[in-house]
């Protein structure tokens, strides 16, 4: 990975999502969100918890640049956004492309031992 990407990056970020995409509640709650934007009450509904636990969890979510959120009136709704996703994407894409690399030259050198 080339350094002004690896710098655009930035480590504080990354663990903050990857902190928030390890709660199994935190996971649904995207996945939700996927479908559309949605209230708290709604995000709330298939879980059996306090409000102020839901609240914890958006919060964590969109700390990590993985959700927004807008008031209107009384009611505050979550959104999806691309920001926090696409950082963890890249982080991992550039992992891969790493380690494809890797093998790349060990299959090239167990063929040139072959021979």
């Amino acid at each position: 990975m080339r350094a002004e990407k690896r710098s655009e990056l930035k480590p504080a970020m990354l663990d903050r999502i990857f902190h928030a995409l390890s709660d199994t509640t935190r996971r649904a709650m995207i996945d939700r969100l996927h479908q559309g934007p949605a209230s708290v009450s709604d995000l709330a509904a298939p879980f059996d918890m306090a409000m102020p636990s839901v609240m914890k969890h958006l919060g964590v979510l969109e700390d990590a640049g993985l959700v927004a959120s807008a008031k209107t009136g009384r009611v505050r709704s979550f959104r999806i956004t691309g920001d926090g996703l696409t950082q963890a994407e890249q982080w991992v894409a550039a992992r891969r492309a790493l380690w494809n690399r890797n093998l790349d030259r060990l299959g090239k050198f167990l063929d040139e031992s072959d021979e």
